[in-house]
């Protein structure tokens, strides 16, 4: 099979790829999380979610700064609700949707040209879930099995559009951001990587694109 060029920079030297997770390896729907919340009986959980309170618990939880079962304790706290472990964590995973055989099929080809990585802001309660899944889906092989290394950013201790998170990849990878690609859905790091002078392309799920629409 001949090498797969990155159609929107196909006259770059295109040596190394790094990819987001949710919204671009993996669809997400934030939606589905807060239909199930409300299913709990959490009122508005659009705007609870939305509060700096709220949204530094989650940043917290992404940074691995605080552990998934403080973290369910607070989160009952906010929402002033005796919901169980299991109760959160099925309505914090229902955002996870399934796997698409197709861009793991791609992920392999492309490992044959490329150096890929993956950079995601994610968490230990959904990253134990979307692997199982993949797990099952593939024979045993979670997603440290399709790229040369994976950056989780409660593990790292840094989020996305931090630049010291690329920085670490880079580094520890020895790459040159000339020749290295990253592609997110979320506007801000893509330009927090185009700053630190990372090749970044913005795919924009929401219309419809997806990573399998940008290799030829």
């Amino acid at each position: 099979m001949s090498r797969l060029c990155f159609i929107p920079y196909n006259q770059a030297n295109i040596k190394n790829i790094i990819f987001d997770l949710g919204g671009v390896v993996l669809d997400i729907d934030y939606q589905k999380t807060l239909n199930e919340f409300k299913k709990l009986g959490v009122h508005n959980p659009e705007n609870t979610f939305t509060l700096s309170s709220q949204v530094e618990l989650f940043n917290q939880l992404d940074c691995g700064l605080i552990s998934p079962e403080d973290f369910r304790n607070e989160l009952r706290n906010h929402l002033n609700k005796n919901l169980s472990d299991s109760e959160i964590d099925n309505a914090w995973n229902a955002l996870l949707l399934e796997w698409n055989p197709k861009r793991i099929k791609l992920l392999e080809h492309l490992r044959n040209d490329y150096r890929i990585y993956l950079l995601s802001n994610t968490n230990i309660i959904h990253s134990k879930i979307y692997n199982e899944q993949l797990m099952s889906l593939s024979g045993g092989k979670n997603l440290k099995n399709y790229f040369d290394k994976v950056y989780y950013s409660y593990e790292a201790g840094l989020r996305k559009p931090n630049p010291e998170i690329f920085k670490i990849v880079l580094d520890e990878n020895g790459l040159s951001t000339e020749n290295t690609l990253f592609i997110d859905d979320t506007l801000e790091h893509i330009e927090s990587a185009r700053k630190i002078g990372l090749l970044a392309y913005h795919i924009k799920p929401k219309e419809g694109e997806t990573i399998l629409d940008l290799f030829r």
